[in-house]
């Protein structure tokens, strides 16, 4: 790998002035952050159910004892055998951060529309630890918090998938949403994300993006990732 090489006092000149443009970006993300604290947010009225280790559970209960509740809809076709491969890479960034969520009022859940057995086995193999839950494969919440689409729907046409009118193949599709529980125990959609909106979850590419090679992605290409169990 080549690269422009230069004197100490260079480089420390380089990394000074690229300094700059890192504080701005740290500035910009924080005003981010805030402008998506102040979205709008929307009640949720209808009744959802999950298949649960603890049996079965309503969206109330997987706050337990928190107002705050994220849940990562994981890639997983009730009829794979095996979990998405790129919602495996992001969900082993989940189990660390764990304790520090439920400090902080926040409690990550979870979901896919694969049965429950099926979850427990592929997190056992993946030494995961993180409360997985099923919303099955007929139950409404992926549909109608944008992260599945039935097929009968995607063979018509595009759809409206992250905000916008696209196509798409897979019935599934990765995304994070996020609800607050107020005191009267009513709940609310507060903020939604999908396709790269993943990325802020995967510290692995951070760290990636501080080496000389990066990602090493050409055109988003993950190919070179894999399930951490089959390096």
């Amino acid at each position: 790998m080549k690269h422009h090489v230069v004197s100490q006092e260079e480089w420390l000149k380089a990394s000074e002035d690229f300094l700059v443009k890192e504080k701005e970006f740290t500035k910009l993300r924080d005003q981010l952050s805030a402008k998506r604290r102040e979205l709008p947010w929307v009640k949720v009225t209808k009744h959802y159910e999950f298949d649960t280790p603890e049996g079965k559970k309503s969206l109330a209960d997987l706050f337990g004892n928190n107002s705050q509740l994220i849940v990562y809809h994981f890639m997983f076709n009730p009829t794979w055998d095996e979990g998405c491969d790129g919602c495996s890479f992001i969900s082993d960034h989940f189990d660390g951060a764990l304790p520090h969520l439920v400090h902080h009022d926040v409690t990550l859940v979870v979901a896919s529309r694969a049965p429950l057995e099926k979850l427990q086995a592929y997190a056992k193999r993946m030494d995961w630890q993180f409360p997985w839950v099923s919303s099955g494969s007929d139950g409404d919440f992926p549909y109608d918090f944008g992260a599945s689409f039935r097929r009968e729907d995607l063979d018509k046409g595009p759809v409206y998938f992250n905000f916008k009118v696209q196509p798409l193949r897979s019935e599934d599709q990765p995304g994070s949403t996020v609800f607050y529980k107020d005191e009267n125990g009513d709940i609310y959609r507060t903020y939604s994300s999908y396709e790269r909106g993943g990325d802020i979850l995967i510290n692995a590419y951070n760290l990636l993006d501080m080496t000389p090679m990066g990602r090493n992605e050409e055109g988003g290409n993950m190919e070179w990732m894999k399930r951490h169990d089959q390096y």
